[in-house]
């Protein structure tokens, strides 16, 4: 029987994606009448952090004990993956034990490398070139505000990082435009800009970037492991604020996102963030829903 990862977005098929946003509302609109839905009861989810979150780990846990599973957390102090026991041999020893395993860590060639060796479906929960989870939950709270993100701009307005990856991946997937405003030296990778084709460009000025974008996201100027490279990097980034000036080169009706946690006054102000434009919270919300999507996606349908 053939295994279905989820590492990137590119795992999917766009018909796939879509069915999954799809399935993400109608879980979503279960959960709010309170019906009880138990497709995964007896299933056990290994969940390995080398990265500490708030976000991943409540969500994943809320929901496989809404599914009637159970989710097993393993700190960095718990597993040293790759540092004592080669990754694959960890992989081959938890995916017997466990029905799906999601990872959140550092390189993403860690996490290929558990794939390659695991019996069950490995989830990506974060690596340093992809987030594909969060963009699960920003295109389902657009498409719950807005409608379908077909044909619509996007402003990314921050690093190139993994978050920025993902935002490429989606705009081949979902068939947007992403426009994305960062400084010279902080672009994403050329390999993953170029496998999007006409979909992405990259300009250095973020007014030019949310002009009549429909959505203006951003993120942390350092993330966890940059902290070194603070200072440079808070003064590279310091005229890329989304501010109430950029939002207003934006269409009247754009929506705001972060995946947080936000820093007011670095990427984002207090005015935008707090603001009528703002969907941060539904966002975060967004995430437990479309993971349970997933989960049902990779542990319940026919390989």
């Amino acid at each position: 029987m053939s295994v279905r990862h989820f590492l990137t977005l590119r795992d999917c098929s766009p018909r796939e994606l879509e069915q999954l946003i799809a399935r993400a509302m109608e879980l979503k609109a279960m959960h709010y009448r309170r019906e009880l839905y138990q497709p995964l009861q007896g299933r056990l989810m290994g969940m390995v952090f080398e990265k500490s979150s708030t976000r991943t780990r409540v969500s994943f846990e809320a929901a496989m004990a809404q599914f009637g599973g159970h989710a097993i957390f393993l700190s960095p102090r718990d597993t040293q993956l790759g540092r004592g026991e080669p990754i694959e041999d960890t992989a081959r020893v938890l995916s017997r034990m466990v029905d799906v395993i999601m990872i959140r860590t550092y390189e993403h060639e860690k996490i290929e490398r558990f794939a390659a060796n695991s019996r069950v479906p490995v989830i990506n929960a974060l690596t340093d070139m992809y987030h594909p989870c969060q963009l699960l939950a920003d295109i389902m709270t657009y498409v719950e505000l807005r409608g379908s993100i077909r044909g619509r701009k996007v402003a990314w307005i921050s690093d190139g990082n993994n978050m920025c990856h993902s935002y490429i991946n989606a705009a081949v997937q979902f068939d947007f435009q992403l426009s994305i405003a960062c400084p010279a030296g902080y672009d994403p990778s050329p390999a993953v800009v170029r496998a999007a084709a006409d979909h992405v460009e990259i300009v250095r000025d973020p007014a030019l970037a949310a002009a009549n974008a429909d959505l203006v996201v951003t993120d942390v100027w350092a993330s966890m492991g940059q902290e070194d490279e603070q200072t440079a990097r808070h003064q590279a980034f310091a005229s890329f604020q989304v501010d109430a000036a950029i939002m207003a080169r934006a269409r009247p009706e754009a929506l705001f996102m972060h995946c947080l946690p936000a820093h007011r006054g670095e990427e984002v102000s207090a005015e935008v963030i707090d603001g009528p434009a703002s969907v941060v919270w539904q966002e975060a919300e967004n995430r437990l829903h479309a993971q349970k999507a997933l989960l049902e996606f990779l542990l319940t349908s026919p390989a």
